[in-house]
């Protein structure tokens, strides 16, 4: 029974290696939930203009976020195209990974205090992901509910997942890689 469950198209995650190749042919991307940051959720007085109000990454999350720079260096893939949340701790593990500029992209922002932007956002995430011309391997930085959301995956503070392009709901996971 499980031979013929993994046998099924799309039921099962690609080898590393395929989905490694994928990332870098930019067949997928790679969607990153932020290094880690202390805490749950948001501060009371969070204000997304400033850092002082938000949860924000430890050193171990920095180092996380530069041990992703590495290994992805390590897979030959030195230049992305870098999106992330307008999060602090989003957009400082994206810039802790030293691959280039990094543009915010407002879809991958936390619903955690509005759950009932969930499906709204992910459709926007989507489509802007999905409208993007294909060629640059692509890496996201986003949040738990975020890659919930459009996975069903529910991932550790630093974890990446390699998703098929074109983005459906949900997701085809082709790997989960561990924060390095």
């Amino acid at each position: 029974m499980l031979l013929a469950w993994l046998s099924l198209p799309g039921s099962a995650y690609a080898s590393d290696s395929q989905a490694w190749d994928a990332l870098r042919e930019g067949r997928a991307l790679l969607l990153l939930r932020h290094a880690s940051a202390p805490g749950f959720g948001d501060p009371a007085n969070f204000q997304l203009d400033d850092c002082t109000t938000q949860r924000n990454l430890s050193e171990q999350g920095r180092e996380e976020s530069r041990r992703w720079g590495a290994l992805l260096r390590s897979k030959r893939i030195e230049q992305p195209r870098l999106f992330s949340s307008r999060w602090c701790r989003a957009r400082d593990t994206a810039r802790e990974m030293y691959l280039g500029t990094v543009e915010p992209l407002p879809a991958l922002d936390s619903f955690f205090a509005n759950r009932a932007r969930a499906s709204r956002q992910t459709a926007e995430l989507v489509a802007q992901i999905n409208g993007l011309a294909r060629g640059a391997p692509m890496v996201l930085v986003s949040h738990q509910v975020n890659i919930s959301a459009l996975t069903g995956s529910y991932p550790a503070s630093g974890e990446g997942l390699i998703l098929a392009l074109p983005l459906d709901v949900p997701a085809q996971v082709l790997a989960r890689i561990p924060a390095p």
